[in-house]
This record gives C-alpha cells, sequence and structure tokens, in this order.
C-alpha cells in the first residue's frame, strides 16, 4: 500500500514537472519591460551579404534602455543557428494595460507571432519566407535575401509579393498596427524555444552601448542599421540606414528636439494646443490626377486630425476646471499633467502615423531589395 501511495506521489510530482517545463517552455516570448510611449518607425536599409552557409537574419528592431530612458536600434545581423531546422522569431512592441510591452524573441521550429510588424527580408508581418530547411541544410530565397551564390549553393528563388506602406514598429494602441496570432503561430507559440544565443546578447549589448544608436541622437536613422555579422559595428559590412523609416516625435520630457509652438517657442507639447500646426506636403508622383486626389485626402485628414486635437483638448481642460474646484494640491495636479501629456503624446503619434500612411500610399513603390 505505501509502495503504491510513494509511486502515485512520484508520477503526480513527475506530471508537475513537465507541466511546468512546458508552460516554461511556451512563455518564452515573456514580457520583460514596458514603456509609456512607442518606439520610432522601423528605419529603411539594405540587407549586408549573407557571411556564410549556415547564418539566419535576424532583423533588427527598437529596445529599451531603463538607465536612460531611451530606445536605441539593435542592428539587424546574421546569426548561426543554434540547432538544425530552428528558425528565428523577431521581437516586437505591442499595446497594453496602457503602456508598450515588449516581447522577447526567439528559435523555434516554427516561426511564431512578432505582432505582424514588417521587418522586411522574408518577415513580412506573418510567418517567414526568406528561407526553409531541407534535412541538415537551409537553403536560402535570393529573391528576398542577399546572398552570395559563388559561395552559397544551396539557393532558391521564389517571389514573394509585398509592398511596404508603413514602417510601424508596435502593435496595436495608437497608430499601431492591427494583427492578431494566428492558428498557426499560436501552434508554434506551445514548441520547445530557444532564447537568443550567446551571440546575439552580446550583438544586444554591444548596441546598448552605442551612444550612435540611441534615438534621441539618430531620430530613427542609425547610422549602423544593420551588419553582417553580429557585434561587429565598423568595417565595410556594416549597412547605415537610408532613410528613417518615419518623422521622429520623441516625448517632450526626453531626448531630442523639443516641440516647438504656434508662436515657434519651444516648449514641451503637455496639451493639444501646444503642439505645432500640421504642415501639408505636397505629392510629387508625376501623375496629376493622382496629386490632386491625394491633397483632396490629406485634407479630409488634417480636418479630422484637428478635430481630435479640439476635443482632447476640450476634455483636458474639463479636467482642469474640476482640479479648480475641488482645490487639488500640486501633487494631484502633476498627476493629472503628466496623465494629459501622455495622452497629448500618443494623439501626436497616432496622428503622425496617419499620415504617413498616406504618404505611403501615394508615393511610388520602392525599388526591389531595400527595406
Amino acid at each position: 500500500m505505501r509502495i503504491t501511495f510513494s509511486l502515485r506521489i512520484l508520477f503526480f510530482a513527475l506530471v508537475v514537472l513537465a507541466m511546468s517545463m512546458a508552460m516554461s517552455t511556451a512563455s518564452s516570448a515573456q514580457i520583460r519591460i514596458s514603456v509609456g510611449f512607442g518606439p520610432p518607425a522601423l528605419p529603411v536599409y539594405e540587407q549586408p551579404l549573407c557571411p556564410g552557409d549556415g547564418y539566419l537574419w535576424t532583423p533588427g528592431y527598437w529596445a529599451w534602455d531603463g538607465d536612460i530612458d531611451d530606445y536605441y536600434w539593435v542592428p539587424g545581423t546574421w546569426i548561426m543557428a543554434p540547432e538544425v531546422g530552428y528558425l528565428w522569431t523577431p521581437p516586437y512592441w505591442g499595446w497594453g494595460d496602457g503602456a508598450f510591452l515588449f516581447y522577447d524573441g526567439y528559435w523555434g521550429p516554427q516561426v511564431g507571432f512578432y505582432g505582424g510588424i514588417n521587418y522586411g527580408f522574408g518577415y513580412f508581418g506573418n510567418g517567414f519566407v526568406g528561407g526553409r530547411w531541407d534535412h541538415d541544410h537551409f537553403f536560402y530565397n535570393r529573391s528576398v535575401m542577399n546572398i552570395n551564390v559563388v559561395n552559397i549553393h544551396n539557393v532558391y528563388e521564389e517571389r514573394v509579393n509585398n509592398v511596404t506602406v508603413n514602417h510601424i514598429s508596435y502593435n496595436g494602441g495608437p497608430g499601431g498596427i492591427n494583427a492578431r496570432p494566428r492558428p498557426e503561430d499560436e501552434a508554434a507559440a506551445r514548441e520547445r524555444h530557444i532564447g537568443p544565443v550567446a551571440t546575439q546578447t552580446q550583438h544586444i549589448q554591444a548596441a546598448r552601448g552605442n551612444p550612435e544608436l540611441r534615438a534621441s541622437s539618430n531620430h530613427g536613422k542609425p547610422s549602423i542599421a544593420a551588419t553582417a555579422r553580429p557585434g561587429e559595428f565598423s568595417g565595410h559590412e556594416i549597412a547605415p540606414a537610408k532613410e528613417a523609416g518615419g518623422t521622429y516625435n520623441p516625448p517632450a520630457n526626453r531626448g531630442g528636439a523639443p516641440a516647438r509652438g504656434e508662436n515657434g517657442g519651444s516648449h514641451a507639447a503637455v496639451h493639444p494646443k501646444d503642439l505645432p500646426q500640421v504642415e501639408r506636403t505636397a505629392p510629387n508622383t508625376g501623375d496629376p490626377n493622382r496629386d490632386k486626389k491625394y491633397q483632396q485626402q490629406q485634407d479630409k485628414l488634417i480636418n479630422k486630425q484637428n478635430q481630435d486635437r479640439q476635443k482632447l483638448q476640450q476634455q483636458q481642460e474639463k479636467e482642469h476646471a474640476q482640479l479648480t474646484k475641488q482645490k487639488a494640491d500640486n501633487t494631484r495636479t502633476q498627476q493629472v499633467e503628466q496623465k494629459h501629456q501622455q495622452q497629448t503624446d500618443q494623439l501626436q503619434q497616432k496622428h503622425t502615423q496617419q499620415r504617413q500612411q498616406l504618404q505611403q500610399k501615394y508615393s511610388p513603390p520602392a525599388p526591389r531589395g531595400k527595406k
């Protein structure tokens, strides 16, 4: 009887251990940090040449450094797969509970959900079309990967219909990508995972320690957007950003150029009335009818955005009136002002993304081979 009871306890312990390991594996893409304002747009850059057989591409992304309260760019790079058959699922930022949350990347048999973010080079929002494993060899899709066929022979060519209409770097929230995990993404999340390998961790730390890669310094256009090998931030094998993916709009109380008022003075944009007037852009597509339609759509968007500003301004003025009526102390007043600044920042980010999407819609498609 005691032996049977002991075996039951042992079996139960093994079941609990297995469940714990499974949960640990499934949650490898866990949330580590949250930030009150969103990352910049993804910069435009070209992919460095693959350094050799067996290297897999890991796209660049914006990471967060809490010591300096700033985003920094982790350059895209080629990494040796930790195991045969494993692919990389990129990290991504998502919106939840009033903040931007970071989800780790991981290695696994299938590519999982990465926020619907278009990182380019085979990572166009869902899955991965840059290559595939065939037994113990990785075959590269040279239509989206920069491969030297003289040195690497395991290649194929499969055309991918992808047009980058924006460079948004986060999922959900104001102006974010509207995407949810597919059934195959959820299945991939339940498979065995491996976190970033040692060379990736060193690459991330090197990026964090480089002041040029901070968003407040490069304004969304890093001088080192991608590298051929992890951690190598100098030499001819690095790729600088061709351009920023969108207008850089840092929060008013952080690095970068301060917001400018309507009278030209520099001050923090705590309320919508503090924001600069929206500047209209002139299209130049070579098609007069298309240019006219763009102008009409732009005027319509700007009118709607001005209405949004007025609505938020009225809401905040009502809260100010309530503070005055309640004779709120300085601590309470400061808390409300901080909330107002966050609301204004988020509204400005949303409007910037909307204008970028409209510009991209009426812009000629980017040349093939660029991010």
